[in-house]
């Protein structure tokens, strides 16, 4: 039976108690794109809009002077660079994901706010209509903090533990039963994925390419019926969700416990500096959703959060406080409380809704208790990353280099059968000699060097200045460009 994406029939009634916004953080998925098929894939216009405009939904959401939701402390208007955090991972279509976002955000000034005068009297414009502009932290792929946002790259343990659910008895199931709708749709696609390859097997980018087609193919888009690409986005659900999320094998949710580590990180950053951060902002993809969906039994509160997220979707994090007032509390872990908001895409009917974690009824959470039940079921640190994973990142292998090291250290000095006190002083005594006499041919070296040195100085020719310049000068040269 079809059951469409993520529709989000359930929500929760809007927060109405008396509250203060402390800080916001925000998870977007990209918007619009290519077909991810083909390397070259990229962000379209209607998709850069997408992200931008969801930045603006953000902007009169909480920042925007007068608003219930106002951050406490947040400039509405003029970018104050220490009250914010961007990072994505350093891929282009994220990149831009989150810079869109933030133009959103905090979009160009105005012609007042955006002018300074000289001393001469010279009133200056900025450039491009007074954009801002907001730093956004792009993460490597080699760099340890990639795996909070893309936890499931690098990472043998997903891959191998996703690819089971291509043995079980649901997915064989699954491929027999859309074998008739994926047979009428392969002329589509055959000259792309070749023979064969039109089938369950391939659900994601089958699905993918004909909705791409369907957005901006003119050509192809006639040729696709509404109720099938309906149905195919299903089985892309289908698909997706099997392989980021199983109950019972938790190393196919690797990329949610990371990214529910990092989340842990920064908040827990924002709360240490008594919510100086407003504003946070991490760009991923749909797989993290579905995963982090998954991890925290979202699931249960509704089935459409086993589908795909559409484009530009957000999860958002705030941390308030159930009263007026702009103190943030001295006790957070009691006093700060947390919740979990979902909007899906940005149409303007979808609202940012406030939905109940872990299977549970209550919208919101003592800080403590979310660190406490979130943290159980996240990554906290790089290296148990790297040993969940078995992960080959360059990274790793340094950090378990690290590790050898020292578990040899440690059972060198906890090695029970120690040394005798005559074989350790034969030892001192052993190295005492060893070290008198790489000192003694050290200094008959130098005495000898400085010997010929000296000869040699009775007999060299005296040259101009000038040249003893450009020797020097050819040596510092070739010094310069010699290999290290």
């Amino acid at each position: 039976m079809y059951s469409p994406s993520i529709l989000l029939v359930f929500a929760v009634a809007p927060f109405a108690n008396s509250r203060t916004v402390h800080s916001v953080l925000v998870f977007s998925r990209h918007g619009d794109r290519t077909a991810k098929l083909y390397e070259s894939y990229n962000m379209t216009n209607l998709g850069a809009n997408q992200v931008y405009n969801s930045g603006d939904f953000y902007r009169r959401r909480y920042l925007v002077d007068g608003v219930a939701d106002q951050i406490a402390g947040i400039s509405p208007e003029i970018v104050n660079a220490s009250q914010l955090y961007a990072s994505a991972p350093d891929q282009d279509i994220l990149l831009q994901t989150a810079s869109l976002f933030l133009q959103g955000l905090y979009p160009p000034l105005s012609d007042t706010l955006d002018t300074e005068s000289l001393v001469n009297g010279t009133d200056v414009s900025a450039p491009l209509d007074g954009q801002q502009y907001i730093l956004v932290h792009g993460e490597d792929t080699n760099s340890p903090d990639t795996i909070w946002i893309k936890g499931d790259n690098a990472c043998p343990a997903y891959s191998n533990a996703s690819e089971t659910y291509e043995l079980s008895a649901d997915y064989a199931a699954t491929l027999a039963a859309s074998a008739t709708l994926y047979t009428s749709v392969e002329p589509l696609l055959t000259d792309i994925l070749g023979p064969g390859n039109v089938s369950y097997a391939n659900a994601y980018d089958v699905f993918d390419l004909l909705n791409v087609a369907s957005i901006h193919n003119a050509t192809v888009a006639p040729d696709i019926a509404s109720s099938d690409l309906d149905q195919l986005r299903y089985y892309a659900d289908e698909w997706e969700w099997n392989h980021n999320f199983n109950a019972s094998q938790p190393d196919r949710s690797i990329g949610g416990m990371a990214f529910a580590g990092g989340i842990l990180r920064q908040l827990d950053s924002v709360v240490a500096g008594s919510a100086d951060v407003k504003f946070s902002l991490l760009a991923g993809s749909y797989d993290t959703f579905i995963s982090f969906f998954g991890l925290t039994n979202l699931s249960t509160t509704s089935l459409n959060f086993t589908g795909l997220p559409v484009y530009a979707s957000t999860m958002a994090f705030e941390l308030f406080t159930a009263a007026d007032g702009d103190t943030f509390p001295a006790t957070p872990d009691t006093d700060l409380r947390v919740r979990f908001l979902f909007r899906n895409g940005t149409d303007p009917s979808e609202d940012l809704i406030a939905y109940p974690l872990w299977g549970e009824t209550a919208e919101d959470y003592a800080y403590g208790d979310f660190k406490s039940r979130l943290g159980a079921r996240a990554i906290n640190d790089v290296a148990t990353w790297c040993t969940t994973c078995d992960s080959p990142a360059y990274f790793c292998v340094a950090e378990a280099a690290d590790n050898k090291t020292a578990n040899a250290v440690a059972a060198a000095k906890e090695d029970d059968t120690g040394l005798s006190s005559a074989a350790a002083s034969g030892i001192g005594v052993a190295v005492a000699v060893v070290v008198m006499l790489m000192i003694g041919g050290l200094v008959a070296f130098l005495m000898r060097r400085k010997s010929n040195r000296a000869r040699a100085a009775t007999s060299r020719p005296t040259f101009p200045s000038s040249n003893v310049e450009m020797v020097e000068g050819t040596q510092s040269s070739r010094a310069q460009i010699s290999p290290a």
